[in-house]
């Protein structure tokens, strides 16, 4: 604006004074007096330049408003992607915490609610990545569309926030239900029918928290506990959830410490021929050793293991130190060692055993990997493709926990097994119960038949030994042979039987 104002004040300056010298007239004369020179032409072509020059600046002067706009329009568009989700169109994160709603006051103050989708990967991995993002979008819709008001967020995966304002009268534990009967309808994914569920926490703002997203904050940890609790639960929070939370999040990260120390470390207990009362094997067991005559059992730590995302590192170290420790055994003894149904997912662990095995130097043929039914149902492609390869290259595959899981008879006509394992809960008890009996028989009868061997855990009295070994078990374990022994005494159990076996030897001669 300046300078358009210097350059008109200019303008009217020079008028000025060529009207007062008759600049015109003068530069008329000039060019009569010179025609030789053709100089009325060139002023001539200098003003149809100028004319066409003001013309050229007028559609640059465009372009330039046009440009300007495009590079407007361009940065509200990547300031709209960095606060919002590019497929489900709904605010994300960062949107939330420029919201500012806590300098809202609003008269009931407002209901936060969690949302995390169940079953959302197994819809996923069954139609596909495009699938799966057309029941994003349809959740997304539903969270838009049926609650109107309330402000949806999708804070990244699956998970999901609601914002709802609240009025007299309203029943937050009641709106949840009707959140999760609204996801928990079925969808229509590329002309397939799926289901999925949901696990909702709510917090009431500012109840709950004066700080709203320290309320979002309980809201996540409301949603946690609901997750925990099983599937399409609606949970409000309450001051001890995050006591309990924080008291997990300190045994997750001592678990951390435990694995990177060392700290589990493989127990075994012998897997006995039942047949010539031999030890023919060992099944390593993690055992937690929290400090002096502290030992802390799987069950207490294994599923905490899972949900931390640490299994896999667990699982790796233990398998190393049991081959280690298997090295040190006679050949003839193997080695059984459990995996997580989670492992089976994992594309790469066939390729993980096989590098301890080439690591430690245990030959494949003295390990076996014990698998439950329900790790097999979890996903069925990645499962075949591992024990594929892991019996290709000579390890045997035990059916663990036989009878208990999904299916079992549907199991064992797709997959190969070299053993099953009868599970404790046929074993104890059989005796007072003819249903148990027979159905151990059964299991018996179908191992016989298939040509595999069969394995009876839960031994404890000398009556089930005399039965199993009567209608043909073929290995037992359980505390009538020993319990679980650290890899010292494992050794000194091998060293003390093969004494006695020779001495055994020795007096027959």
């Amino acid at each position: 604006m300046r300078e358009a104002l210097l350059l008109l004040a200019i303008g009217v300056l020079l008028l000025v004074f060529g009207t007062r010298i008759q600049f015109h007239e003068r530069l008329d004369r000039f060019l009569h007096a010179h025609e030789e020179w053709q100089l009325d032409e060139i002023f001539t072509a200098f003003n149809i330049v100028g004319v066409f020059g003001l013309i050229y600046a007028w559609r640059r002067i465009l372009d330039l408003k046009r440009e300007i706009a495009r590079r407007n329009r361009a940065e509200e568009n990547i300031d709209w992607l960095a606060h919002h989700d590019p497929l489900t169109l709904l605010p994300n994160r960062r949107a939330l915490e420029k919201a500012g709603l806590a300098g809202k006051q609003p008269a009931h103050g407002y209901a936060v609610y969690s949302i995390d989708l169940d079953g959302f990967k197994r819809v996923n991995d069954l139609v596909g990545h495009h699938g799966g993002d057309l029941l994003l979008k349809e959740v997304a819709h539903r969270l838009n569309t049926l609650f109107t008001g309330a402000l949806p967020y999708r804070l990244g995966g699956d998970e999901f926030l609601l914002i709802a304002e609240r009025h007299p009268g309203m029943d937050c534990l009641r709106f949840g239900h009707k959140i999760l009967r609204c996801l928990s309808a079925p969808y229509d994914v590329g002309g397939m029918t799926s289901e999925i569920g949901a696990s909702i926490g709510f917090a009431l703002y500012p109840e709950d928290s004066a700080d709203f997203n320290d309320a979002v904050h309980c809201a996540d940890v409301a949603m946690y506990v609901a997750k925990k609790s099983g599937r399409n639960s609606v949970f409000a929070f309450e001051k001890i959830m995050e006591d309990r939370v924080m008291r997990r999040a300190e045994t997750e990260m001592a678990l951390k410490r435990a694995i990177r120390n060392d700290s589990i470390v493989p127990y075994y207990q012998p897997l006995i021929d039942l047949r010539s009362g031999e030890i023919r094997g060992f099944e390593a067991l993690a055992r937690w050793e929290a400090g002096p005559n502290h030992i802390i059992p799987p069950s207490d730590f294994i599923e905490l293991a899972e949900d931390a995302g640490l299994i896999v590192e667990l699982s790796e170290r233990l398998l190393r130190a049991a081959c280690r420790d298997a090295m040190a055994w006679p050949d003839s003894i193997r080695l059984a060692f459990n995996i997580s149904p989670i492992q089976l997912s994992d594309r790469q662990m066939g390729l993980r055993i096989m590098n301890v095995l080439m690591e430690t130097g245990l030959p494949p043929q003295r390990l076996e990997i014990e698998i439950t039914e329900t790790a097999l149902v979890r996903d069925m492609d990645s499962a075949t493709a591992i024990l594929g390869e892991l019996q290709a290259a000579g390890i045997k595959i035990a059916l663990d926990d036989f009878g208990t899981g999904y299916s079992s008879l549907s199991q064992l006509s797709k997959f190969r097994f070299d053993k099953i394992k009868i599970d404790r809960s046929f074993v104890t008890g059989f005796e007072t119960d003819k249903k148990r009996e027979d159905i151990v028989r059964a299991i018996l009868g179908l191992g016989q038949g298939l040509g595999i061997s069969t394995t009876a855990e839960g031994i404890e009295e000398d009556h089930q030994l005399d039965f199993l070994k009567s209608i043909g078990c073929d290995f037992g374990q359980g505390y009538l042979f020993g319990k679980p022994v650290s890899a010292d005494e494992t050794r000194q159990l091998l060293e003390h039987r093969g004494s006695a076996a020779s001495a055994m030897d020795s007096s027959a001669a």
